[in-house]
C-alpha cells in the first residue's frame, strides 16, 4: 500500500512498541536492511535491542518505501555533513537528489519513533529518566530550563519531556549532541523556543516521553500513527493502513 507524502507544514509519525520477547507470530525481514544496518544489529547483546534496533530500522524502510512507491531494499541511506564540524554525521537522508520527504528516527527502551515530513525534522523518544539522570545531567542544560526544572511541580517526567525537545531539535539541526545543551532554550515556553523551528510534545503512554521538531514551519500539524509488529513480517504482513493506525492529531 502506497501512503500520501504529508501536506506542508505537517508530518506523519509513527509509533512503534516492541512486544514481549517470544510474542511475536512472525519473522522480521532482515534482508530488507542494507550491510551496515546488519552489521549494528548483530553488534546488539541483548536479544530485546537487537529485535528493537531491527524492527525500527525494517519499519523506516518499510514507510519510506511506502510514501516513496518503491522496494525498501532499493533505498540508500547517508548523511549530510555535519553544522559543527562538516564530518558527514548530520542529519540522516536518503542518496537521492529529488527525494520529497526528510525523515528521523529514535528508539528507546521498548519503543520506536519514526517521522517523515517535506521538511528536515528530528524525533525523539526516551524512556522515563530516573532521578539521579535528572540531578546529573540538568546542571548542563540553559540557565532558564534549569530554572523551570527547580519548580516545585517539575519532576522526572517534566525533564524528560525537555530532553526530548532538545534531542529533537538537535536531530532537526543535524548536530546531535555536538551542539552544546545550553545554547538553545526548549523549555515550557514555546514563543521562546528556537526561531523556525517548531518543537511539540508527543504523547506515547505513560513509561516513555517524546518529542518531534519541524523547520521552517507554521503552525505546523502531526499526524500520529500506530505502527503495528505485524506490518513488519516477512510473510504475510499486514498492510499499513493510515487510516486504521491513526491515533491523534497534534498541533504547534
Amino acid at each position: 500500500m502506497t501512503l500520501p507524502i504529508p501536506p506542508q507544514s505537517s508530518a506523519d509519525l509513527w509509533i512503534l512498541r516492541q512486544p514481549p520477547l517470544g510474542s511475536c507470530t512472525g519473522v522480521l525481514d532482515l534482508t530488507e536492511l542494507d550491510a551496515a544496518e546488519q552489521s549494528r544489529a548483530g553488534t546488539c547483546r541483548r536479544e530485546a535491542g537487537r529485535l528493537l534496533y531491527s524492527s525500527a530500522h525494517v519499519g523506516l524502510r518499510r514507510l519510506l518505501s511506502a510514501y516513496l512507491d518503491t522496494d525498501p531494499r532499493s533505498l540508500r541511506m547517508g548523511r549530510e555533513p555535519c553544522p559543527c564540524c562538516d564530518e558527514p554525521h548530520g542529519r540522516p537522508v536518503l542518496e537521492s537528489p529529488d527525494a520529497p520527504v526528510h525523515f528521523s528516527l529514535s528508539h528507546s527502551n521498548g519503543m520506536a519513533l519514526i517521522g517523515v515530513s517535506t521538511v528536515p525534522i528530528g524525533v525523539d523518544v526516551e524512556k522515563v529518566p530516573t532521578a539521579e539522570t535528572a540531578r546529573v545531567c540538568t546542571p548542563a542544560l540553559h540557565p532558564d530550563e534549569q530554572e523551570e526544572l527547580a519548580g516545585e511541580s517539575a519532576g522526572v517526567v517534566e525533564f524528560g519531556q525537555l530532553w526530548t525537545r532538545k534531542e529533537a531539535y538537535l536531530k532537526g539541526l543535524g548536530t546531535g549532541l555536538g551542539r552544546p545543551l545550553a545554547a538553545d532554550y526548549l523549555g515550557g515556553d514555546p514563543a521562546r523556543r528556537p526561531d523556525s523551528w517548531e518543537v511539540i510534545d508527543v504523547p506515547c503512554g505513560p513509561q516513555h516521553v517524546a518529542a518531534v521538531a519541524l523547520h521552517d514551519t507554521v503552525r505546523a500539524r502531526v499526524r500520529v500513527h500506530w505502527l503495528a509488529m505485524e506490518c513488519l513480517y516477512k510473510d504475510d504482513p499486514v498492510p499499513l493502513d493510515p487510516q486504521r493506525s491513526f491515533l491523534a492529531e497534534l498541533a504547534a
